[in-house]
């Protein structure tokens, strides 16, 4: 017996071979056939396939888009009302101690505002939007979607056969196009650092829009393995690890994610949760920072392993927040925070492995340069 939900691929993942593992509370596959490493270095050649449905996905609307936008920008430190109709946009969540309750995606399609949001913080983020967006702005949470993400240098021409049009999308673009005889939401994004789409397909559509999207020869479907392995190469942040409640997006570095209108003497400045630390450490800087680290050897540094200023005795500095092996920089990676003196690239530090300190090496972000189509 089991509470976990299932995606509406579930029995194409199983015939697939994957292997299955519990995940924000879904039965997800972790890996199929071919091993996490063929599954990471295929999309970084090629293209794979994600299936990517326990995100949320959610329909803002207001009496037009601008009062819906300006209402989520009370809960989100992001120019929305800017934002160009057919575009999407990053954002985060933040709290009142400045904290980031959640990354999520936000898109201009017209009339309304989508939104998704990760799997595991789901439940809340709508909680959060209903207790406090105003009465005028109406929260439609879509259940009956799936939603894929085709990523790699050979994803636009894969989904292109299926419609001429997404070749002309560029990074960020959002879309409503017909794939294989069904309305999609599409926009060309992922997280995997590579160029590619995240497809939103009605949920009885989507094995039918999979299935033929993997009878291409250069598509393979991809697990949370290298999922996981593709975005930490890119140095992009995994929500609950890398931040969370506890880290602001200034020491988590996503200064660039909050736009000039929204800082001090911006037109739009603050009025989120958490604004006067969030910007005064824009203005100032914060007191630890999220950095890349190379451990020198082949063994890697997970998360959780502490992080220290010498090789011998003082206190912890800070911790690995995501940590394995890097297939295509073919060695370990790492991400994790320490104090802004001791940030800089090349500073070497130590990560305490099974009692004993191994040298690691403060790296520039990402470990692989992103590939997005500009």
């Amino acid at each position: 017996m089991t509470d976990l939900k299932t995606l509406p691929l579930d029995e194409l993942h199983r015939e697939l071979g994957a292997k299955m593992v519990p995940f924000a509370g879904y039965d997800m596959p972790v890996q199929y056939a071919a091993g996490v490493m063929k599954e990471h270095q295929h999309t970084r050649d090629a293209a794979g396939l994600f299936d990517v449905s326990h995100m949320g996905q959610v329909i803002l609307r207001g009496p037009d888009y601008e009062t819906a936008a300006l209402a989520l920008e009370g809960l989100v430190p992001v120019n929305i009302t800017g934002l160009g109709v057919n575009r999407q946009r990053y954002g985060f969540f933040t709290n009142e101690a400045g904290g980031i309750l959640d990354d999520l995606m936000l898109a201009n399609r017209g009339d309304h505002l989508f939104v998704v949001v990760n799997a595991a913080c789901k439940d809340a983020d709508i909680a959060h939007m209903r207790a406090n967006l105003p009465a005028d702005v109406t929260i439609e949470v879509i259940e009956d979607r799936a939603l894929l993400a085709l990523q790699g240098p050979r994803a636009e021409a894969a989904l292109a056969r299926l419609n001429p049009a997404v070749a002309e999308m560029k990074f960020m673009d959002v879309a409503t196009v017909v794939l294989n005889g069904t309305e999609c939401w599409i926009s060309r994004s992922g997280y995997t650092g590579e160029d590619g789409y995240e497809i939103s397909v009605p949920a009885d559509a989507a094995e039918g829009l999979a299935r033929v999207l993997l009878a291409d020869d250069t598509v393979l479907p991809i697990g949370l393995g290298a999922r996981d392995s593709l975005r930490l190469e890119g140095g992009l942040c995994l929500y609950g690890h890398d931040i969370d409640a506890e880290t602001t997006p200034i020491e988590a570095g996503l200064n660039w994610a909050i736009q000039k209108i929204r800082r001090t003497g911006g037109d739009r400045a603050g009025g989120f949760p958490g604004a006067e630390r969030i910007l005064s450490e824009l203005e100032n800087g914060a007191a630890q920072a999220r950095v890349g680290l190379r451990p020198e050897g082949r063994a890697p540094m997970r998360e959780g392993v502490q992080l220290f200023a010498s090789a011998e005795g003082g206190e912890p500095i800070g911790q690995v927040t995501s940590g394995g092996f890097g297939p295509t920089v073919q060695g370990p990676v790492a991400m994790g925070y320490v104090p802004t003196d001791l940030a800089s690239p090349g500073t070497q530090i130590f990560g305490e492995v099974r009692g004993k300190r191994l040298p690691v090496q403060v790296a520039t972000l990402p470990f692989v340069p992103a590939n997005f189509k500009r």
